[in-house]
């Protein structure tokens, strides 16, 4: 991969970043019309980033934020469609394990599909933090906001958000009656259609109590095709209901209750085989990397059941309001996938995993000495309990695809518990500079039994608790644990900071901030005899200095940081073929690393019926300091130091324009078109597997009636077909047979689609 920006990309960006500064200066001071899509991107969107409600451009921290009203302009599903949308934002699934997010922010995140994992960019949905990557990236509906907070965000969210933190506000119950739905016809540029529904009602029971009642149904019939027997693939059915219940019984006190239940089935990964970083192509298929061509046998499967509940109770008390946030989630899937990516049966996998989280935040938020202190303080707990279970069926191809020639049975139990203090405060010195504190004491307890895959070869077991049931429905004892152990870990995250107003519209601030990524266990291990072993691994410390400038006026904002990050025991998965285990994965502290970036980004109204966003991030990631054979060549030196960081692209860059136009007496129409680009990215840590560079171009156009209750839509995603896999796992040159190649899960190719959707 070329590590070089090319000259055309560094003058476009060059040109954008002007581009943004020039247009702010260049805004005339007549009104915007409001409430149609155009404007509507100018609003402010009122954010939860500090635990309190604020407008996004009055805090000192980089972050994107949309509301409801934005996100239905904006034709938002689902958060991979923001992923080429914000500065040094990756919001990728990894694709081995349908809905599994990969998130990278200023060149923090992973590559897994390891349910033990802790991810580097935490998911909070309606205040509770999520505690797995499993069952995070699908089909959201309902949503009041989305904000992606960049950098470390630990002082006030805790462990897991060194990259940062998205944060998905679903809507509340309203007083007023109200209803809404939503029909989408989609086709891709091959492969099966797909059909989505959904709708919600809202209003007053009592004088007291509210009540909301949404639902969503999707059915895809598979945007690829499997050239193994010409069907489609990637098919997928989603149902979602989510009663949500409002009690007010005074004007100081309210008490929120949410339940989800979401049912997911569908396919098992598109996996792509084409050369892989040696040189060596995949037997007997092998495709053009820049294709959605891929021929699997095996089409496989994903089932997943989520259940979640939460209760929030605000109560103003005190001077101030008190908060208490009650989560909880539990979730059950069964994967069945198709690794070697190959029309022959070599390497089948199939998984099973139960997931159970408790959390509780309570905290309290008011205004002291004479409204110059701003103070959040509380305490968080959170436990959860992981049972993974995997089996490796391989070598079919020698049994005439009756069974797998060879088995190997592992994964492993793990107990997590974490507990937090914490406070942060806001003091005016003057009216124009306030100076930020916070700090978060955590401790982490973590209990782990695995057993390793290749310890069991042709010995059918599975993973559960003692007296469990198998899974299966079948008589196979429960594994023997080769490997038990317990640890904790204690973590202090502080954080400083100062912003000044420079006008009533403009402001510069400069931060520095402490976060950390939990150690841990690897419930895959694949290594026997234990050389490396499944754990512990210590805890990742990353340290950022932001500084930024943000402004807005009547007809747009400005907003520009810059930052230093620097990462102490970097936690990695190193991803290398196997010989005798189709893949292994180690997760080791490879190194420390040091990352240097800035972002900028706008909306402006060109006029009164045309907004154009825009956005750019550019960062430099590099090893300041190696501690592990990155690149296999038997040494630690400076070869590995010159690695690329992977999910770290140097140039991000997105432009938007949406337009409103009259017709008439029937209402108007809107027109959209919105163009991102995102660098070629590493994938692997010895750097032989990385992700095509990213062209992305979506266009719409919205029929408003002149009641503002329909709106029509013609719509195209991904215009310029551009190919973006989920992964590019190395494959070995033999397993048994002859293979070579690649695991590369497929994304979603070119689609177009309309939607019709009522608002009453």
């Amino acid at each position: 991969m070329n590590k070089n920006m090319p000259f055309t990309r560094s003058l476009l960006a060059a040109a954008l970043g002007v581009a943004l500064a020039a247009t702010a200066n260049a805004q005339d001071s007549q009104p915007v019309q409001k409430k149609r899509s155009a404007s509507l991107m100018l609003e402010e969107v009122v954010v939860t980033a500090r635990k309190r409600e604020e407008g996004s451009q009055d805090i000192p921290l980089a972050l994107s934020a949309f509301n409801s009203d934005q996100l239905d302009a904006m034709k938002f599903r689902n958060l991979t469609n923001l992923a080429v949308g914000m500065p040094s934002v990756v919001l990728d699934e990894i694709g081995t394990s349908r809905g599994y997010a990969n998130f990278s922010i200023r060149g923090l995140g992973i590559n897994s599909s390891i349910p033990s994992i802790d991810p580097s960019v935490g998911m909070v949905v309606d205040g509770v933090y999520l505690g797995t990557n499993a069952g995070v990236v699908f089909d959201t509906f309902d949503v009041e906001s989305i904000e992606v907070l960049r950098g470390p965000q630990g002082t006030l969210f805790g462990r897991n958000v060194t990259g940062g933190a998205v944060l998905i506000n679903t809507k509340t119950p309203t007083d007023e009656f109200s209803f809404n739905a939503r029909a989408s016809y989609e086709t891709p540029e091959r492969g099966g259609a797909s059909a989505t529904a959904m709708a919600s009602v809202s209003g007053a029971l009592t004088d007291t109590v509210s009540a909301k009642l949404a639902v969503y149904r999707n059915d895809d019939d598979g945007a690829l095709v499997n050239a193994y027997d010409g069907s489609d693939h990637g098919a997928y059915e989603q149902t979602i209901i989510r009663p949500v219940i409002a009690w007010r019984p005074t004007d100081t006190l309210e008490i929120i209750a949410r339940y989800e239940h979401q049912k997911i089935k569908a396919d098992g990964p598109s996996a792509q085989s084409h050369t892989n970083g040696s040189g060596i192509n995949g037997t007997p298929t092998n495709f053009n990397r820049d294709s959605f061509d891929f021929s699997i046998d095996n089409p496989g499967s994903f089932d997943l059941e989520v259940d979640f509940f939460n209760a929030t109770v605000n109560w103003e008390v005190a001077g101030g309001t008190l908060t208490n946030v009650f989560g909880y989630r539990d979730s059950y899937s069964e994967t069945d996938a198709d690794i070697d990516a190959q029309p022959i049966w070599v390497f089948h996998s199939d998984t099973h995993s139960t997931y159970e989280q408790v959390s509780n935040e309570l905290r309290w938020n008011g205004l002291m000495m004479n409204d110059k202190l701003n103070l959040t303080m509380g305490v968080y707990y959170f436990e959860s309990s992981l049972e993974y279970d995997e089996d490796r069926n391989l070598l079919g191809i020698l049994t005439g695809n009756v069974r797998p020639a060879l088995t190997q049975n592992g994964g492993g139990l793990l107990d997590v518990t974490s507990m937090g203090l914490f406070a942060s405060a806001d003091y005016d010195v003057t009216d124009r500079l306030t100076l930020t504190g916070g700090l978060r004491f955590s401790r982490e307890e973590k209990e782990a039994r695995i057993t390793t895959l290749t310890a069991n070869v042709n010995n059918e077991c599975y993973i559960g608790k003692p007296g469990g049931i198998s899974y299966k429905g079948s008589p196979e004892a429960p594994c023997d644990f080769d490997f038990e152990d317990d640890e904790s870990w204690t973590f202090v995250s502080p954080k400083f900071g100062a912003m000044y107003e420079l006008t009533d519209s403009s402001r510069i601030y400069a931060s520095w901030s402490r976060g950390f990524r939990s150690g841990g266990y690897n419930l895959r291990n694949t290594e026997f005899p234990i050389v490396y072993g499944p754990g512990p691994f210590d805890q990742e410390q990353v340290d950022s200095i932001e500084i930024g400038y943000k402004t807005e006026w009547d007809k747009g904002q400005l907003n520009f940081a810059v930052y230093r990050t620097e990462v102490s025991d970097m936690q990695r998965e190193v991803n290398l073929p196997s010989a005798t285990a189709g893949v292994l994965q180690l997760i080791q502290n490879t190194a420390d690393a040091e990352i240097f970036g800035f972002e900028v980004d706008g909306t402006f109204a060109m006029t009164d019926n045309l907004t154009l966003k825009a956005s750019m991030g550019w960062l430099s990631a590099q090893y300041t300091a190696v501690d592990f054979d990155l690149n296999g060549d038997g040494a630690v030196d400076s070869k590995d130091e010159a690695l690329g960081i992977p999910r770290a692209p140097e140039l991000t860059y997105s432009v938007s324009a949406i337009h409103d136009a009259d017709i008439g007496s029937y209402g108007y129409l809107t027109s959209r078109v919105t163009y991102g680009y995102r660098d070629e990215t590493f994938y692997t840590d010895n750097n032989l597997g990385y992700i095509l560079d990213q062209d992305s171009l979506d266009v719409g156009f919205d029929f408003h009636t002149a009641g503002g209750q329909w709106v029509v839509s013609l719509y195209g995603r991904n215009l310029m077909d551009a190919v973006r896999h989920g992964g590019d796992t190395q494959l070995p040159a033999v397993l048994g047979v002859p293979l070579g190649g690649t695991f590369s899960p497929l994304n979603r190719p070119k689609t177009y689609g309309v939607e019709v959707s009522y608002n009453l």
